[in-house]
């Protein structure tokens, strides 16, 4: 690690409610732990290697993991769930827990800072939805045993391939006469896909030493639909010399079509009920894999426009937002966000409620039933049926899916429509917290696009800013920049971060970016930026406005050497200048001042630097430097070899490429000032 890069104050996760602890050197010596680490594992002895501090015989693979951490210095995680022993004094008792490696410099010199997370609740709970699911399985096995014990079809085959019904139920059944041989006259009730593999069942059951025969098949039933039935038969072999011969064979038939449906309804909305509640995208995605192919051979989920309802269903854009095909279907068009004017069938569908079946001529489905793209595909996969159904959540209608039947599928029974509409509708939890999450995003944006105005006009300077949110719904919040004239004519800098992701986040980040610019405009004496640091620390902290917030704060005036530039940073990765020649280097001082809202009665240091014509003084949270597979050192260097390679650049496309060098998963706000 840089020797010049700032010490890690371990107090200030004191009162956190994650467990963090410190480690020192290569025997790792435990220095510091805060409470949540004490209520996790129990007292442990400060100043003791941590072979010893952790003597537990399961600890062995979290010291590797420290030795690895502390000899490249790249951090590393364990999310697969850990249990304590529970045996250590004031241990809750076995626990589990997730927990990262990094490696730190402190005052106790390079080592180790461990942070571990809770997670028992999710661990137990999911032990106990196992549990659950078991239990359900065998209550349907049960169940499946008593209906094979009630009335049956039994009949005898011979070896001629002659057969006679001894328990009629047959014609029943199908509506269809008794046929006294399986030809194919008798596969023609039999489902088309299923009739292939009833047929090579029987074969492997009676070609060699004969075995018993078990399938389960589709028949054609006299209502017109399907219904599923298993058979079994068992070899009777013959006496004397023919004792090794099959004599004839006996078996019974059951119509199993309740107990299957009820086995595929547990397993169908168990699928369903995992879906992600915290991507709107993903959720939709998820409901169309989950019904495929067991219950259609296609289908994809169309989102309508947000406040959609009866009365404004005219006219209404439908967005394809998810699809999922079973194999051997043609592929599926990729997600373009494609958008089509719903027709009467699915304005109907929006406005009643209610499913709607449609039958159509192989490979024709009716012209603007769906997007184009989508009607295409329709032909091309041979499909015959489609059923519209609408997903409800909150007495709206917010998407409605398309299940297509293709090929020699039939159409689906009134059975497969109900069991489809309740397979989706048992995500509507999901659904009501991924769009709840997605409208808490879209509002912590909005607000804090409103708050991050343009930068000024400044004579003789470029100046630009950005910022970008992350690429995933789960971070939203608080990172701001801020650039404004002093009544002096002083043109002043902001950057920071507050801790979280969330509405609150962003709520903070435009209440301490509004406090920064009157404490700093108003001062009633010429005040360092170290001063105004120190007055929003004192409001900042006891309005209660945020946990933990870091921030650099710049001051820049012009002279005839250059613009003279100084600063108080607040516990925020230093600012990064680029020469005009030479390579970048970060601005840091001789000590690392604390986060606002940490300790508001320490001091603030006061840096200076004159930041010549053609040099680029760069202010980044960060986002643009942390990343899941490298450390902050590693994203440091990486961040100032892309200045220095892009310095050519104006500030609007240098800004630009920059923001890239990040991974995306976390917000991203830049301010770069370059004196021309």
């Amino acid at each position: 690690m840089d020797a010049a890069e700032p010490e890690l104050v371990p107090e200030v996760f004191d009162q956190a409610i994650v467990s963090v602890s410190l480690f020192s050197g290569p025997e790792h010596r435990l220095v510091y732990c805060n409470d949540a680490f004490r209520r996790l594992f129990g007292h442990r002895t400060l100043d003791l290697p941590a072979v010893e501090a952790f003597a537990d015989e399961d600890a062995g693979p979290f010291i590797t993991l420290m030795d690895e951490v502390y000899r490249d210095g790249r951090a590393r995680q364990q999310t697969s769930p850990r249990a304590t022993a529970g045996t250590g004094p004031g241990a809750p008792g076995p626990r589990y827990f997730v927990y990262s490696c990094t490696q730190v410099r402190s005052r106790h010199g390079r080592g180790v800072l461990c942070l571990a997370v809770d997670t028992t609740t999710d661990v137990l709970a999911a032990e106990r939805a196992e549990e659950l699911s078991h239990q359900r399985q065998q209550t349907l096995e049960r169940y499946e045993a008593l209906m094979s014990a009630v009335s049956q079809m039994v009949w005898l085959m011979r070896p001629d391939g002659s057969m006679t019904e001894l328990v009629e139920g047959w014609e029943d059944l199908t509506g269809a006469p008794w046929r006294p041989t399986m030809d194919a006259g008798w596969l023609e009730q039999i489902h088309p896909r299923d009739a292939g593999r009833l047929v090579r069942a029987w074969a492997a059951a009676a070609g060699g030493p004969p075995t018993m025969f078990e399938a389960t098949f589709r028949v054609l039933t006299a209502s017109g639909e399907y219904r599923h039935v298993k058979a079994r038969a068992v070899p009777v072999l013959g006496e004397g010399e023919d004792n090794a011969r099959v004599a004839e064979w006996i078996g019974a038939t059951a119509d199993i079509e309740d107990q299957w449906r009820a086995r595929l309804r547990e397993r169908l909305l168990a699928r369903v009920s995992a879906v992600p509640g915290h991507h709107l995208q993903g959720a939709f995605a998820a409901m169309a894999q989950a019904v495929v192919p067991e219950l259609t051979d296609a289908c994809a989920v169309f989102r309508l426009p947000e406040g959609n309802g009866p009365a404004s269903a005219e006219g209404i854009i439908a967005t394809r937002v998810a699809s999922a095909a079973r194999a051997g279907l043609p592929a599926l068009p990729a997600l373009r966000s494609q958008t089509y004017r719903v027709g009467p069938v699915a304005r109907e569908v929006i406005e009643s409620g209610r499913p709607r079946l449609l039958t159509f001529a192989e490979g024709h489905p009716p012209d603007g039933i769906l997007p184009d793209v989508s009607v295409r595909w329709l032909a091309e996969a041979r499909a015959t049926s489609l059923v519209l159904v609408p997903i409800v959540v909150d007495s709206g209608v917010v998407a409605f899916a398309a299940a297509a039947g293709c090929g020699d599928s039939p159409p689906p029974s009134a059975a497969d429509i109900a069991l489809l509409r309740e397979v989706l509708q048992q995500a509507r939890e999901p659904l009501r917290n991924a769009m709840e999450h997605q409208h808490t995003r879209r509002t912590a944006l909005s607000l804090q696009r409103a708050q991050l105005t343009p930068t000024p006009e400044v004579p003789g300077v470029d100046l630009a800013a950005r910022y970008q949110p992350a690429s995933t719904t789960a971070e939203i919040g608080g990172d701001w920049y801020d650039a404004f004239f002093l009544p002096d004519g002083t043109l002043a800098l902001a950057i920071g971060d507050i801790a979280g992701h969330d509405l609150t986040a962003a709520t903070a980040m435009g209440q301490l970016r509004s406090m920064l610019r009157a404490l700093a405009y108003n001062s009633n004496r010429p005040a360092t930026p170290a001063d105004i640091l120190a007055q929003l620390d004192r409001a900042a902290d006891g309005l209660d406005v945020a946990p933990f917030v870091t921030t650099v704060h710049v001051h820049l005036t012009s002279r005839p050497n250059g613009w003279h530039a100084v600063w108080a940073n607040a516990g925020h990765p230093p600012p990064l200048l680029v020469p005009a020649e030479g390579p970048a280097r970060f601005l840091t001082g001789r000590r690392a001042d604390l986060p606002l809202c940490v300790d508001p009665d320490v001091g603030r240091a006061v840096h200076r630097r004159v930041i010549a014509p053609g040099d680029t003084l760069l202010l980044y949270t960060d986002g643009l430097i942390e990343t899941h597979a490298a450390g902050l050192s590693e994203g440091l260097d990486r961040l100032a070899e892309a200045a220095t390679e892009a310095r050519e650049l104006p500030v609007e496309e240098l800004c630009d490429r920059l923001r890239r060098v990040g991974d995306s998963h976390d917000d991203v706000a830049l301010l770069a000032f370059r004196p021309r």
